[in-house]
């Protein structure tokens, strides 16, 4: 079996834990009246990865798929830092998987850039990275899950400023995550020279995956859901979905 073809075993199976375990929610399922997201925009289904170290069997499977990624697709790469908060147990786990050295970044309220530049004038001497850097380090970011790789350019300049203040000289050029929603992380990236690497991109993979687990409507909502939202925000089609729930209870 290719690496590829390794990579892309680990992403289904894990992809169908996540469903199984209600880390990743439907409607259907779930919670009838779907969820509405930080942007604003309503969904049918919801990814909740928090709770991931819940499931020992689950979370070992992510360390080892996530530490076979970062020695295999970024072997320059010798520590890790995990994006607060899901971010750091999975790059703990990836530690205990494969004893590459972990650090992680303080929570900061910023979503972007401009926010960060304007919170750090006011932060102080606090740290921003816990754990031990070295001049040349090379760096990789770990989170669970990217949208628009904002909360990721936030912890790359974490890293870049801490690394500054005390002095040293380190290279962050790659993020590693789970899943991606593929809202434009991998386009983002590319315009900052910075290398994306996802186990599941689940916009073009990720949901084919759950094919056989998902009942035939959810596949089918979800999976229009994801070529084009803008019907979903219909509340007469969100209607349509609840009352499908109500029947199925019947």
């Amino acid at each position: 079996m290719t690496r590829k073809d390794a990579k892309e075993e680990l992403g289904k199976e894990i992809t169908r834990l996540l469903y199984e375990t209600g880390l990743i929610k439907t409607w259907y399922r779930d919670k009838p009246d779907g969820w509405q997201l930080v942007s604003g925009l309503w969904s049918p289904f919801y990814i909740q990865l928090r709770p991931l170290p819940s499931y020992p069997e689950l979370f070992r499977k992510v360390g080892y798929a996530l530490g076979k990624m970062v020695i295999e697709e970024c072997p320059a790469v010798n520590k890790v830092v995990g994006v607060a908060m899901t971010g750091i147990p999975i790059a703990c786990a990836i530690t205990l998987q494969d004893g590459i050295p972990a650090l992680w970044t303080r929570k900061i309220e910023v979503r972007s850039l401009d926010d960060f530049k304007e919170h750090i004038q006011g932060y102080g001497e606090h740290t921003l990275v816990e754990g031990e850097f070295e001049t040349g380090d090379r760096i990789a970011i770990i989170d669970d899950l990217a949208t628009k790789f904002n909360s990721k350019l936030v912890a790359i300049e974490q890293i870049r400023h801490e690394a500054n203040k005390r002095g040293l000289k380190v290279e962050c050029s790659d993020v590693v995550v789970l899943l991606d929603r593929e809202q434009g992380a991998v386009e983002a990236a590319s315009r900052c020279g910075i290398a994306f690497h996802a186990l599941i991109p689940f916009k073009s993979k990720g949901i084919g995956w759950l094919k056989n687990s998902l009942s035939d409507i959810e596949y089918a909502v979800i999976s229009e859901y994801l070529r084009d939202e803008s019907k979903y925000q219909d509340a007469e089609v969100q209607k349509e979905l609840y009352e499908l729930c109500s029947s199925k209870r019947l």
